[in-house]
């Protein structure tokens, strides 16, 4: 017996992570579906050593298992083809017996296109927000707010004294915005300071965040939420000291300085905490809320040795898939009846495009 289906569009990539061929573990399911991997992010992680491309980039062709699925499809068994297959206990699995004897022939032709994928759970853009600058929050709006973010603009021998000296002077920081806030946070990331230098201040330093259950406890009761306060800050990495971490606990320092002057409760460093910033969390203060991303182009871009960067785009495949069952006439006939009773006019084979049966389905035997 010989099926011939005609397909056209076929996509021949996959863009959720597991197998469609089993069922969905339970993360899954509480997270509605697969998870989506061809997001942009994603298609920069796990990069192959010598090809240089993803491992989130998957490639598909056709299987025996797509072959199953199209036979269960055209006789109108509409589940998954795992869900058929794990009736066989109860025989139930049309084509238990006749598996071993399927065979295929795909003659696709190729190309590449540019694709739009929307990824319909709506992630959000890690740099981008909804709305305009709120310019009048408290935060960069308040007779404090000057003093409270010129403790960004001290020097590491000033953000010493500053931490060590309650009594210390804050230069005011002028013309204060979020972004700046952001870039001068993240600016820190790139400076570490080895404890052998200035080691007796770093250990003052340290110490007292570290070691000032007063000072800790005092955030705690301003912050009930907050899930480390200085006691729990990460100053210290090997042999060095994270300044980046250092200037966000000075923040909340000042916080508390301030406090004792002016009403700070229902001042909330929303993407602060005592360690880093999450820009993203903090923006979210002073606009409208995070930015929906519903999709992206889906490429990929790979470097080769001697061709240099090779982009890769969606592989779509257009073609004929000639199925062959090496079975009896009269199985033949019977598949062939379902198949007409059935009617189904057209499908996708593997991910999206057209597919239907291409004329006369034949019952001859298979000359092999």
């Amino acid at each position: 017996m010989k099926i011939t289906i005609s397909y056209d569009s076929s996509w021949r990539n996959s863009f959720l992570d597991g197998s469609n061929n089993e069922p969905l573990p339970e993360k899954d399911k509480q997270a509605g579906g697969r998870r989506y991997i061809a997001s942009m992010t994603s298609l920069k992680k796990d990069k192959d050593k010598e090809t240089g491309v993803s491992k989130n980039f998957i490639q598909r062709s056709i299987t025996k298992d797509t072959v199953m699925g199209v036979l269960n499809r055209l006789i109108g068994d509409q589940r998954k083809l795992y869900q058929s297959r794990d009736n066989n206990k109860d025989k139930n699995y049309y084509f238990a017996d006749i598996e071993d004897k399927v065979s295929f022939i795909d003659n696709p032709q190729l190309t590449q296109e540019m694709t739009y994928l929307r990824n319909m759970r709506g992630s959000y853009d890690q740099n981008s927000f909804v709305g305009s600058i709120k310019v009048n929050h408290p935060l960069i709006d308040s007779d404090f707010s000057g003093s409270l973010w010129g403790v960004l603009q001290l020097n590491i021998s000033e953000l010493f004294e500053f931490i060590l000296d309650e009594n210390k002077i804050v230069p005011n920081m002028n013309n204060i915005n979020p972004f700046t806030i952001i870039e001068i946070i993240k600016g820190f990331k790139n400076i570490n300071k080895t404890k052998m230098q200035d080691t007796i201040a770093l250990e003052k330093v340290v110490d007292k965040l570290n070691n000032s259950s007063s000072l800790s406890q005092e955030l705690k009761n301003m912050y009930p939420n907050m899930q480390k306060a200085f006691d729990g800050g990460a100053y210290l990495k090997g042999d060095l000291v994270q300044i980046g971490s250092l200037y966000c606990s000075a923040l909340y320092l000042q916080v508390l300085r301030l406090s004792k002057k002016y009403d700070m409760s229902e001042i909330i460093l929303k993407g602060i905490s005592v360690n880093n910033i999450t820009p993203k969390n903090f923006l979210e203060l002073f606009t409208g809320g995070q930015k929906r991303i519903w999709g992206n182009p889906y490429y990929h871009d790979s470097y080769i040795p001697g061709p240099g960067k090779v982009r890769n785009l969606m592989t779509k495949a257009s073609g004929k898939l000639d199925i062959m069952l090496d079975i009896s006439e009269e199985e033949a006939k019977e598949i062939r009846t379902m198949i007409y009773d059935a009617g189904v006019s057209s499908f996708y084979l593997g991910k999206k495009g057209l597919a239907f049966v291409d004329g006369d389905i034949s019952i001859k035997e298979i000359v092999k």
